[in-house]
């Protein structure tokens, strides 16, 4: 917990492929409604996506339709930061004294790092070992205080403030004589620091949104088949044929949350339901239960369409004008940049560079 810095909140996303019904109820949706109440950055991780994939045909057009998305869905470019990464060279230049910093040790303990590298470890880039080193550097280049993540990304940020713990304590001194240390609780203590200690920020449970050809896979951008997900630039006719071609089983819906058990797809049809419409499961369940899929899926249908049919309306709009996208991003970066320079320049002393 910090209690000495200026609340910040930084959220990012990376352009790889389009984004899905899951990317908007997990994440995006989750950073229009902290825009109220916070000071936030939102960044298209472009950097990031490199390490998923080196060579990208479209990365550009990904980049203004993470841009696009973000302002679509109610995210306010004029109230906060909307950039992405690659335009704000200091990110690079704090990853490489970060990946000074952080063990090997820590990064091979990485369960994303194990997952994506697979069984040929030795094959996989430095990139995608050391991403979390950048994840860190993304957040502490503009000393942000809080991070929305979800379950796939709570073992990097516990690593980001691993790294800035160890920044602080290794160069304790410097900062000290440099003028430069900030009070920072930790835990039940108060430490004299540079960066902050960075918190989660969780706004309630993120609903796990499943493929819709099979209710044990997450829904992903990167599926082969079209069908298995709901993109954020569907129009209605497209989102409401892939609900009614979603995968059941021949029974109808449980009046009660225990009974889709076992039921993976009509678990996640019912899920859809309950995050779209700001429900519970049995809320859903106390009005459609005993009642079977051909009726609920018009249903779902239409509360999807009328979700995020209005935002793939407007994403198509902004993407059809990329010079206007590009200045959001460029304004953002140039803002982003004032920040950063901030930051480089008190860590430039710190380490001891001339």
């Amino acid at each position: 917990m910090t209690d000495s810095f200026k609340p910040l909140v930084f959220s990012g996303v990376q352009p790889t492929g389009s984004l899905t019904l899951g990317n908007y109820l997990g994440a995006i949706r989750k950073f229009v409604a902290l825009q109220d109440n916070h000071d936030c950055m939102y960044c298209v991780v472009d950097l990031h996506s490199l390490t998923a994939r080196l060579v990208h045909d479209d990365l550009a057009d990904q980049t203004r339709a993470i841009a696009a998305a973000f302002i679509a869905a109610g995210i306010d470019p004029h109230r906060h930061i909307v950039f992405n990464q690659s335009r704000v060279p200091g990110h690079a230049e704090l990853a490489w004294i970060f990946n000074c910093v952080a063990r090997i040790g820590w990064m091979n303990r990485m369960t994303q790092f194990k997952d994506k590298a697979g069984k040929d470890r030795e094959n996989a880039s430095l990139g995608l070992l050391a991403y979390p080193s950048l994840m860190a550097a993304d957040i502490m280049l503009y000393r942000a205080t809080h991070v929305p993540v979800g379950d796939d990304q709570k073992q990097h940020l516990e690593l980001a403030r691993d790294i800035a713990i160890k920044f602080n304590n290794d160069f304790s001194e410097r900062i000290e004589q440099a003028g430069l240390s900030v009070p920072v609780t930790m835990g039940e203590e108060k430490v004299n620091a540079y960066f902050p200690i960075v918190e989660p920020l969780i706004e309630g449970p993120a609903p796990r949104v499943m493929s819709l050809r099979d209710g044990t896979k997450k829904m992903s951008k990167s599926d082969p088949s079209d069908n298995s997900r709901i993109n954020m630039t569907d129009d209605a006719e497209t989102i409401a044929k892939k609900i009614r071609k979603a995968k059941t089983d021949p029974d109808g819906l449980p009046t009660e949350v225990d009974g889709l058990k076992g039921r993976a797809e009509a678990d996640n049809l019912v899920g859809i339901f309950a995050a779209l419409s700001d429900r519970s499961k049995a809320d859903v369940l106390g009005e459609f239960g005993g009642r079977q899929f051909s009726e609920f899926k018009p249903a779902l249908s239409e509360l999807a369409v009328s979700v995020l049919s209005p935002i793939g309306e407007e994403m198509r709009r902004l993407m059809a004008d990329p010079g206007h996208l590009d200045a959001i991003l460029w304004n953002g970066a140039e803002q982003a940049n004032g920040m950063a320079e901030k930051t480089l320049d008190d860590v430039r002393q710190i380490v001891g560079f001339v």
